[in-house]
């Protein structure tokens, strides 16, 4: 049995930190205008889904407006699933993933969201690359989190360069923190809070390693490990609504850091709430998103 990972030098997310590090206020006179606009960029035709389910985790989380930037063909069925959302249908390759010059089209909605999320759904790294470095390379824009295959951006410790250093999330799990790192899973695993925070400090990002004990780390060495949560969390898609949540804080004026603090523990204590209503195993990550509500409003 693996053992669990040193936490030792990383603060514990409980509620008592959460309220020491309180998310900004609403303002509930500017309507959804004051709680920022989320742009997800993803998905193909094999993936559809982890679009749909990111978006959703953002207006869960509280985001006002919502827009989901996917393959042209897979457009109207997203649509049609998330009513509340603005669908834009983006070039395709033949295998139903964004073309690589896709999100070109999309440059002007990624400047003017609150908060940018790349990735979820995406196999082909290649789009999603090409929209994270022209955010890097321009004017510091909105977060941005990135996800999935476009954290390929990142590899070989590539840290971030242009004039704007974009408010970054990233969010790997072990395997693709091994593949930025070029080092093995077994690596990372053995030592996720040194990685986290030479990656942190590297990138100049705040970078979410998940795991069975999650680290969060910012470029200024301060590191955060979350304990909630329960094996049944790993699931296909929970990961596209954990990216959703951070995005969705971020819109609403959090700055990254603590938006990610406050997702990871929230997507945790939604699976223990899961876990004592339908079991430890076998609940669903869009089952995920309906607890978050209640559970913004408890912890805040």
């Amino acid at each position: 049995m693996r053992r669990p990972p040193r936490a030792e030098g990383s603060a514990r997310i409980t509620p008592a930190l959460l309220r020491r590090m309180r998310l900004p206020p609403v303002d509930g006179r500017q309507g959804k205008d004051g709680r920022g606009c989320v742009l997800v960029v993803g998905g193909s035709d094999q993936i559809p889904g982890a679009v749909i389910l990111s978006a959703t985790a953002a207006l869960r989380a509280g985001a006002g407006k919502l827009q989901i930037a996917t393959g042209r063909r897979v457009a109207p069925w997203v649509a049609v699933a998330v009513p509340e959302a603005r669908v834009i249908g983006l070039n395709h390759t033949r295998s139903g993933e964004l073309a690589p010059r896709a999100c070109a089209a999309i440059q002007n909605e990624a400047a003017a969201c609150d908060a940018l999320l790349v990735g979820p759904g995406m196999m082909d790294e290649r789009a999603g690359v090409a929209l994270v470095r022209h955010c890097l390379r321009g004017p510091e824009g909105p977060p941005l989190v990135v996800d999935a295959a476009p954290l390929a951006a990142f590899r070989d410790r590539r840290p971030v360069r242009g004039r704007g250093r974009p408010r970054l999330v990233l969010t790997p799990h072990a395997g693709e923190m091994a593949m930025l790192w070029n080092v093995s899973k077994e690596r990372v695993q053995a030592a996720p809070l040194e990685m986290a925070r030479q990656a942190a400090a590297r990138l100049g990002a705040v970078v979410v390693l998940k795991g069975a004990v999650t680290f969060i780390a910012a470029p200024d060495g301060a590191v955060f490990h979350n304990t909630a949560g329960n094996s049944g969390l790993g699931t296909s898609g929970s990961g596209d609504a954990l990216s959703g949540i951070v995005a969705g804080l971020c819109a609403r004026g959090a700055d990254p850091l603590r938006a990610a603090v406050w997702a990871v523990y929230l997507h945790a204590r939604a699976g223990d709430a899961l876990a004592r209503r339908i079991g430890h195993h076998g609940y669903l990550a869009r089952e995920i998103l309906p607890e978050i509500p209640a559970l913004l409003d408890r912890l805040s």
